[in-house]
């Protein structure tokens, strides 16, 4: 491991197959590309798979310790929209108590030294939309501090200061090409993964 690794940690957490709606089975392959990819430039890499929402809260928690003071912390989700395998989302309402929250991942990235990231690879698509009962709940989303990078892979990027890859039928190209939003705000020296 080269000695600029020493001070750099990384979550990587993968939920595809959930319990309420049909498997998603991309985001296995993903994490373990990235996961792969991280453990070459940082020193700690923990990835979890198919995790509940307390097993996400307690991850994220553990994570937040070893995070604080680190030069980079990096956290890699793939599967719903933050939604751990054992959402239920039967109303809108419910997102707040049932899904993870993106002010609670870069909380947890933000006390660096040098630089918080946020890798959301995750389906803009709702499965859960057909059996939840509209309750017309905004949810508004914070502008990520200075020392914190948010990357979305899909089409679109939701604000300013926040980079965007599409993704691609089988795997998506931030864990296989060097479109890696890592490789971008200087965490990698060379790309993610190869072809």
């Amino acid at each position: 491991m080269p000695a600029y690794a020493a001070n750099r940690v990384a979550l990587v957490i993968e939920d595809g197959a959930y319990q309420n709606v049909p498997l998603l089975p991309n985001p296995s392959n993903d994490a373990i590309d990235i996961s792969a990819a991280l453990q070459r430039v940082a020193s700690q890499v923990k990835l979890l798979t198919n995790v509940s929402y307390g097993g996400t809260r307690r991850a994220l928690i553990d994570f937040s310790r070893q995070a604080q003071g680190a030069e980079i912390a990096v956290i890699y989700f793939a599967g719903h929209r933050m939604i751990p395998v054992d959402a239920q989302l039967e109303a809108d309402v419910n997102v707040l108590n049932e899904a993870i929250g993106l002010q609670s991942m870069t909380c947890v990235v933000s006390n660096t030294t040098k630089l918080g990231l946020v890798i959301l690879d995750a389906c803009r698509s709702n499965p859960f939309i057909s059996k939840m009962r509209s309750m017309n709940v905004s949810y508004a989303m914070d502008e990520p501090s200075d020392n914190i990078l948010l990357a979305y892979a899909a089409r679109d990027a939701p604000r300013p200061r926040m980079v965007s890859v599409e993704t691609a039928p089988s795997h998506n190209p931030c864990s296989r090409t060097s479109r890696c939003p890592a490789s971008k705000s200087g965490f990698c020296s060379q790309p993610c993964a190869t072809s």
